[in-house]
């Protein structure tokens, strides 16, 4: 009776088990398509024997526990890949809008509008008695004052819009770090008991990824499975159940947002914007206070010098009325801002008589000076003397389009670096449907098989029952 007993409590867990695996199974097929889930599976185990004289009889199998399929190399090696990818994924994007600042396809561009500038000049040169001549260099003038504005502008939007997406970032790092202290908790809370927390942790590698793709972090997994996270060398953004939050906000010094961290309510805070190197955050940075910074520097050093040789040629003439000639340009007091600052003398603007063109007062077919403002077109007054306006500018376009190629190209290596991560990572941890449907038959059979075991030790006891009745 014992044994038949036994044997009921052995087919009792085979039914157990088969309802644990296919609701496992089950389990594996809903999160076909979530991101970041491992598949699971349930470790059975010899159930312990029992000895009978010199016998040892098996008792079935038990469900030690359900296990994740996992690599956690290879999920720390991805994440770092795709923080190498948010870098490239923050540098690109904004690097094709500087590119189209100086697009001349797209815009007339400032090149055009220089050598339409001197060849108004020329022109004048070659009709010095000539009022539409003068009118033609004024418009021509007003219009390369615009185009230096225009390109400041448009450099200036693009770190403004730098700055909100930086802005953007710091909340979803905030958001995605609270979201990892609670599953610290709840982790450990479960671990505790010996059971573990494979959703859980699913959530928190992928949300590792998504942090590290937006920003450069290093973690570490502690006691009781709870990991700390650290930005920027020096920012502890979780510990255990606790998170704390970056900062981002405008400062006085720059009018730059910069990012911000304080250990506490009650502690200081410091700036670590420099400190983000990595992660889409710190190619943001990068494009904005090293690329575009870089290039507002250089078409501030070219107004500044253009609108320098120029008046230092022009106050040397005469204008039409045989007065001494005036600042060509309103002359910004320092090359920085000198793009934005630009402008035409008014007393020009307002009489184009007051153009000189000649060398002395009332020789009115002297074009000495318009020569000498046109040939500064070829003259090599930029970079200490060993290059021309043109050169200068075209030397810098073409430097920003080969940052912005190299960009491109390094985002789509990096790309095909990262999916052929994630495809190792599916083959080893993704779930596979006709896999998990011939778990699913299997566990069927094992099912109905372990039903039939009860079945049989039924009929065995009313068998035996039966006997004692006769």
């Amino acid at each position: 009776m014992a044994k038949i007993g036994t044997m009921m409590d052995v087919g009792k867990r085979s039914l157990q088990n088969s309802q644990t695996a296919l609701q496992t199974v089950s389990h594996n097929i809903a999160n076909k398509s979530t991101e970041g889930y491992s598949r699971q599976r349930v470790e059975l185990q010899a159930n312990q024997a029992i000895g009978e004289g010199n016998l040892r009889i098996g008792t079935g199998a038990k469900a030690g526990l359900i296990s994740r399929t996992n690599n956690p190399w290879l999920e720390k090696q991805i994440q770092k890949e795709q923080t190498s990818m948010g870098f490239q994924d923050g540098r690109t994007e904004p690097l094709g809008r500087v590119e189209e600042v100086y697009n001349e396809q797209i815009n007339k561009g400032l090149n055009n509008y220089m050598t339409q500038f001197f060849n108004s000049f020329r022109e004048f040169s070659n009709n010095p008695e000539s009022l539409s001549s003068r009118t033609m260099a004024r418009e021509a003038s007003q219009q390369l004052a615009g185009d230096f504005k225009r390109v400041n502008s448009q450099l200036r939007d693009i770190q403004k819009d730098i700055d909100g997406q930086i802005s953007n970032l710091t909340v979803q790092i905030n958001n995605i770090t609270k979201e990892i202290a609670a599953l610290n908790e709840k982790i450990m809370q479960v671990e505790t008991q010996g059971i573990p927390a494979n959703d859980e942790r699913d959530r928190r590698d992928l949300l590792l990824k998504k942090l590290g793709e937006n920003v450069e972090i290093s973690w570490a997994e502690g006691s009781h499975g709870q990991v700390s996270v650290t930005a920027g060398n020096t920012a502890i953004l979780v510990s255990g159940s606790t998170a704390t939050d970056l900062m981002a906000k405008v400062t006085d010094a720059r009018d730059r947002v910069e990012i911000f961290y304080r250990q506490d309510d009650y502690g200081s805070e410091f700036k670590l914007t420099n400190n983000f190197k990595g992660g889409k955050i710190g190619g943001l940075l990068d494009v904005r206070d090293n690329v575009v910074e870089g290039a507002l520097g250089h078409v501030d050093e070219l107004a500044y010098n253009l609108a320098k040789e120029v008046n230092t040629i022009h106050i040397e003439g005469f204008d039409r009325y045989g007065k001494p000639g005036v600042l060509f340009f309103e002359m910004p007091e320092t090359v920085k801002g000198s793009s934005e600052k630009i402008e035409v003398n008014k007393t020009i603007v307002e009489d184009v008589g007051r153009i000189a063109g000649s060398k002395k007062p009332g020789a009115a077919g002297d074009n000495t000076i318009s020569n000498m403002i046109s040939s500064l077109q070829h003259r090599q007054t930029m970079q200490e003397g060993t290059a021309t306006f043109d050169d200068f500018y075209n030397s810098r376009v073409g430097e920003l389009g080969s940052i912005s190629q190299r960009a491109r190209s390094t985002q789509e290596a990096q790309k095909s670096i990262l999916e052929q991560m994630s495809s190792i990572r599916e083959s080893i941890s993704g779930v596979s449907l006709d896999e998990e449907t011939t778990n699913m038959i299997q566990m069927q059979k094992m099912y109905d098989a372990s039903a039939r075991v009860i079945r049989t030790a039924d009929e065995m006891l009313e068998t035996v029952l039966s006997l004692k009745r006769m």
